[in-house]
Order: C-alpha cells, then structure tokens, then sequence
C-alpha cells in the first residue's frame, strides 16, 4: 500500500489514510470478517454457539471484555488472537515515547514533536504484532508497572516534578493505540485496581499527585478465575462496573472437541523411521479420562481440569509407545492400555486432589483410566458378539500382555484365542501387526472391566494376565 511508504506527517496527511480509534479499528474489521465468513479465532474450538459470538458481541458494541474461566480454556489465546482484528500496520509517531496518532498526539512530548517538525515529524509503521500488551496479575505488581511513575534520571537531568515529561510510562500508556490484557485481575491488590478505574473510563491517569490527562486508545481485556472474581470478593465492584461485557469460558462440551484439541495441540516430534499411528479409540480414552477427572468428587473442581492435562496425557501415551518400539526394535509405534499407566506423572502435575492421603492419588487416577476404557469400550463393542472369546478363556486359557512384549507375541495370541482375530478385524481393520496388538489389549481389558475375564497383576503394574 502507498500509505506504508509515508515517511513524515506531511506524506501520511497527503495519502489521505485516516487512523480509527482502536475500538472503531477492530469493530470495522470484524465486520469484514463476518460478512466475508472467514474465523474470526482460528483454532479455537468448540466456542462456535457460546465464547466466540459473545466476544464478537462485545468488539461491535466497543465494550472492555473480562473473561471468567478456570484454566485451560483458552481465554489467553482468544485475547492474543485479538490482535487479527488490528490493522495490520499502523502509523505513529517514530520519535514519541508511547505510540501516538500522528494526527492527534496525547502526550506533552507527541505534541511538541509535531508543533516543531510539522509536517516533517517522522512516521514509523508499527505492525499489529508490537500492539498488543499482557501482565499476569501478581500482589508485587505497583502502579509504577502499569500507569507510571516519576523518572528520577529526568528530575536530575533539570526538569520540574510537575513537568508531565519527567514522567516516565507504564505498560497500559506504552499499549497506547493496542490491546492490553491482565491475566488473573483479582490477584491485583485493591489499590492497585483503583488505579485502573480513570484508565478504563475517564481515560486521564494520576502519577504521585500529577493529573495528566491522557486520552488513551486502548481496548483492556482481564481474565479471572470465576470463584475468585464472582465469591471471594477479591476485585472492587466499581472496577467490575468497567468492563461491559463478562464472558463466561467452558471446557469443551463434547468428546470430539476434546481430541480435535489435543490433536491439534499436542508436540509433534520427528520420530524418524519410527511410524506412528494412534488408534481413535486410545485418542478416545485419553480424552475420556479428563472428561471424567472433570467430575470426580475426589479432585478439585473450583481449579479445573485444563485440556493441557489431555494432551499432556496424550503426548506421555505417544512417548511411552515410542520407547518400547525402540527397546524391542519394532518400526511401528501404537499406544497400547498398558501404556495407559505411564499417564500418572503427567496426569497428576495437572490436576489438584482434595485428598494429602499418601498413595490416594494413583488409586483415584487408575480409577479414571479404567472408566475411560470401560465407557470407550462400551461405546465401541457389543458385549454379546464377543463372547467366543470369553468361552474360549473358561475353558482354561490364560494369556499375558504388557507394555514390554513385542508385538510377534500378540500375533499368537490372535491364533490360539478363538474369535479374537475377528472381534480385531472389526474394531482394527487393515490395522498393522502393533494396530492388532493394540486392539487385543482393548478387547481384553474391556472384558475385564465388564466382568467377563479375570485379571491378575504379574509385575508391577504393565503386565497382565487375563484368565477364566
């Protein structure tokens, strides 16, 4: 565009190109996106018919937005993808202090740099990366940090205290013409949330006694836990009054949300001639797993259960599977169930357990795991198709599996147990050798946990044997 190539004032001013109040940028360009149909917030899902109309409601009608939800609900990531709803390249003046209008500077210096250079003041072209500012909301955090302060090098330097230039910007002045989000607001100190409320409304900023109005552009986004925003009283009511929209985040109301956000999540590592292939009923579990970690009594719901513990879980199953692939020398790596106990250290870093009990822990995620199995079995097998395999274990077969035998050993499993290569093939088709492996450990286990094969711990806990 021509514009970008202005240089002073002078050229910016003949281009014609007109600057917008952030608010009136963003809502114009949202407007685009609707009616052009693009994705307003790319990669979030599940927000379709709740967050996202919402957070759209509240850019058209130029509202501050708090975002309430527990972690891992992708409140941050909807807010730094705010950003798309910028220009992308905007004009400011290149010498000022804070990012400045050209045509309408807010500070005593942007002012002065226009009234001495006119139209030759220079334009530098700030891209709508560098407009976006963020804070995480921490008791330490002082005025100094978001507002400003007094510049002591500036009073020694001969200016007056009362000389607004010997005041040196915080982040939301330095955010000036952007976007600026504070991470879990009710972590601010009440003093320090006072100091926010002539910044969200009256637009003017009060440094050690100074009054300097200031007519800032910017949209001020929050986020915040809903049990310490809406219950602890631990925010001022005249600073929730500020914010015109309150918008209520959840976690994913389906199944399928869940794995189209951990497989869109998870590290993909380069495995190099290992090839890697997660059959959809072990994704299942895994996201199953913290469907029901969300509702167990025994783990602190007012925390949450975040969608990083599925794909932290997912990518602990990826890495477990891997290992034995190169232990046994196997090519192909396929999670098995008995991967699924190396879930526990990635599990238990993400969640909060309302019992200190010594061991509780590992039985309340064990407990987890085999209601994933037993609910993704359920949903996938008839118990009534598969009983040769339950007949063929009455009369006196016991076979072993674990997450250390190698996948030839499964392959005679498939022979010697009558109806299993079938039950497989229905559940596995055109699956490897290790796919097949796989499906026979979820059959078996599946019947197990319905109460139709019994199951003994040989070692630890990866080795099974399943019997009459």
């Amino acid at each position: 565009m021509a514009t970008k190539r202005a240089a002073t004032l002078g050229e910016l001013r003949t281009s014609g190109h007109e600057v917008l109040p952030v608010r009136e940028e963003m809502r114009k360009n949202l407007i685009e996106h609707l009616r052009a149909g693009t994705e307003t917030f790319p990669g979030i899902l599940g927000y379709d018919e709740t967050v996202i109309p919402q957070m759209q409601n509240a850019i058209l009608s130029g509202q501050d937005v708090i975002m309430l939800g527990e972690r891992g609900q992708a409140k941050s990531r909807i807010i730094r993808s705010l950003t798309s709803l910028l220009d992308e390249w905007t004009p400011v003046l290149d010498e000022a202090e804070i990012p400045e209008d050209p045509f309408n500077p807010i500070t005593a210096e942007g002012r002065a740099i226009v009234a001495e250079q006119g139209d030759n003041a220079p334009i530098r072209w700030m891209h709508r990366d560098e407009r976006y500012g963020e804070k995480l909301a921490t008791p330490d955090i002082t005025i100094a940090d978001l507002i400003g302060e007094v510049d002591p090098i500036k009073v020694a330097e001969g200016r007056y205290l009362s000389d607004e230039l010997t005041i040196h910007f915080g982040l939301i002045p330095r955010t000036n013409r952007g976007i600026f989000a504070i991470n879990e607001l009710p972590d601010l100190a009440e003093r320090i949330q006072v100091g926010l409320l002539n910044a969200m409304e009256e637009r003017d900023i009060q440094i050690r006694g100074h009054k300097v109005r200031l007519a800032l552009d910017v949209f001020i986004v929050a986020t915040a836990n809903p049990e310490d925003y809406t219950n602890r009283g631990r925010i001022i009511t005249p600073l929730k009054d500020r914010y015109g929209s309150q918008i209520r985040t959840h976690y994913p109301a389906s199944i399928e949300h869940e794995i189209g956000i951990v497989e869109q999540e998870y590290t993909q590592l380069d495995t190099g001639d290992y090839r890697v292939d997660v059959p959809e009923y072990m994704t299942e579990i895994v996201a199953e797993i913290t469907r029901l970690a969300r509702r167990s009594p025994d783990i602190n719901q007012r925390s949450g259960v975040s969608v990083r513990a599925s794909v932290a879980d997912y990518e602990s199953l990826l890495a477990n599977a891997l290992r034995r692939s190169i232990r046994l020398g196997e090519t192909d790596v396929v999670p098995r169930i008995s991967d699924l106990p190396f879930l526990l250290p990635a599990l238990a870093g993400k969640v909060e357990f309302e019992t200190v009990e010594e061991g509780r822990d590992e039985q309340v995620i064990d407990r987890l795991v085999q209601g994933a199995v037993v609910a993704v079995f359920n949903r996938r097998c008839n118990l009534s198709e598969l009983e040769p395999i339950v007949e063929a274990f009455k009369a006196g077969l016991s076979i072993d599996t674990g997450e250390a035998l190698p996948v030839k050993d499964y392959s005679t499993m498939l022979k010697d147990v009558e109806g299993l290569a079938e039950a497989v093939a229905e559940i596995a088709p055109d699956a490897s050798d290790a796919g097949k492996a796989a499906a026979v450990e979820f059959l078996l286990e599946g019947l197990h946990l319905n109460k139709r094969l019994n199951k003994d711990q040989v070692s630890g806990q990866v080795l099974a044997r399943y019997r009459g």
